[in-house]
């Protein structure tokens, strides 16, 4: 199981990392010391009533020794019970578990994950002009980079669940989907389509396909019209005549519409669109009608199915790209990107847009997620137990506790010659 899972399944964890290389160096260091004045003190008492010099060494050597083994206690005591000896306030931070989860998370909440505090740390950042930067980038300047995001996407691409992330996908599309308000925002791309004549094309696409419906429905037409003549008309061949009259006119009214643009019925199917326009985003029925199509489209299992394909494709995309990020960016798409990279940089209204819409998502994602973040962070310090936050913590801190340590005998040692030292001249 992926650690990090561990970490957050188990409502306790017992796991011990191992102790770091630097850190079990300084240990054996700093007990070294104390363990050399200890052996300095006992021999510099032995020549003592022979040499006065060996009085100042073994005064220096004795004040070392009590500076040390203070300082060892004193940081033992942080962790466990020095010598496993249950002394009154020691193994402080086991027994300070909890208070150590709720200050955590707190400090985490006060300092990082206000939506204010997050908004005025994201106005400093530049992510714009970072990223213009970054895609600019020759690719062998970039490269070790490139490579490595690469592989941390592609990691994290395949680690996750498929099927629980498509349904993830799914779920967040349909969602926003259902919060959308569809009509309004159809009407205005249809209006302004229709104020910038880009409707005529479709106009042209549609009637050149009607043109084709009819050619390839002669034969229907015929036969209705051969069914529905009565048998004076059938026996004096008039249902012939009757239906090539009514084919021939409706390749005409079609030529006609496609080929003048004053046509009446071109005015009419403009004038419905531009009515169907306003209906979509002022007329409530229409609007009404809109919504309870789009609602059934997406209780539809074939929609479902059709986003969870396009995200598939998706999703085997970016892993081509992630495995292969020099292929992928040495054609049109990478030159596409550098383009991007120049134009962040030399837009700044651009930028000036994209800075925003990051620092928006920010402050959202603090305001939206920020308790569930926290929690998540109390919670798995809670789900700790004593032996691991302590070799945790220990880990992370304990390299300068031990220099503490190591000043700590120094410091004692001179503290201890500087005071025979005085009682000698005095």
């Amino acid at each position: 199981m992926n650690p990090a899972i561990r970490v957050l399944s188990g409502p306790v964890i017992r796991d011990r990392d191992p102790v770091p290389p630097g850190l079990r160096r300084m240990r054996i260091l700093a007990t070294g010391l104390l363990v050399l004045m200890a052996a300095v003190y006992f021999i510099a008492r032995s020549y003592e009533p022979d040499y006065t010099v060996a009085g100042f060494i073994r005064a220096f050597a004795e004040a070392a020794m009590v500076g040390g083994l203070a300082d060892w206690f004193a940081v033992t005591a942080l962790f466990r019970h020095p010598l496993g000896l249950p002394i009154p306030h020691t193994a402080i931070i086991p027994r300070n578990k909890e208070r150590i989860a709720t200050s955590l998370a707190n400090f985490l909440r006060d300092n990082f994950l206000i939506p204010r505090v997050v908004a005025r740390r994201m106005r400093s950042i530049d992510v714009a002009g970072a990223a213009g930067r970054w895609l600019a980038q020759p690719p062998e300047n970039s490269g070790r980079l490139r490579r490595g995001a690469s592989r941390m996407a592609a990691s994290l691409l395949e680690s996750l669940d498929k099927d629980q992330l498509g349904g993830l996908i799914k779920g967040a599309v349909a969602s926003r989907l259902r919060q959308t308000d569809i009509a309004p925002l159809l009407g205005q791309a249809l209006g302004a389509a229709i104020a910038e004549g880009r409707h005529l094309p479709l106009m042209d696409s549609m009637l050149r396909w009607l043109a084709k419906i009819i050619d390839q429905n002669e034969a229907l037409i015929r036969k209705m019209v051969h069914e529905r003549a009565g048998s004076i008309m059938r026996w004096t061949g008039l249902d012939e005549t009757l239906a090539n009259a009514i084919i021939d006119g409706l390749y005409k009214l079609v030529s006609d519409v496609a080929e003048d643009p004053g046509h009446p019925l071109r005015a009419k199917v403009e004038e419905g669109l531009e009515k169907l326009a306003f209906d979509l985003q002022f007329d409530i029925p229409t609007r009404l009608k809109v919504e309870e199509f789009k609602a059934d489209m997406l209780d539809n299992p074939a929609l479902a199915r059709w986003i969870e394909g396009m995200w598939e494709q998706a999703r085997g995309a970016l892993l081509r790209v992630a495995r292969d990020p020099d292929a992928a960016l040495a054609g049109k798409f990478g030159e596409a990107l550098r383009q991007l990279g120049g134009t962040l940089q030399s837009d700044p209204r651009l930028a000036h847009m994209i800075n925003r819409f990051v620092r928006r998502a920010a402050v959202g994602t603090a305001a939206d997620y920020g308790d569930g973040i926290v929690r998540l962070v109390s919670d798995t310090v809670r789900g700790w137990d004593a032996r691991t936050i302590t070799g945790r913590l220990e880990n992370a801190v304990g390299k300068d506790l031990q220099y503490i340590r190591i000043n700590g005998t120094l410091v004692g040692g001179l503290v201890g010659l500087t005071l025979h030292t005085l009682h000698t001249l005095l």
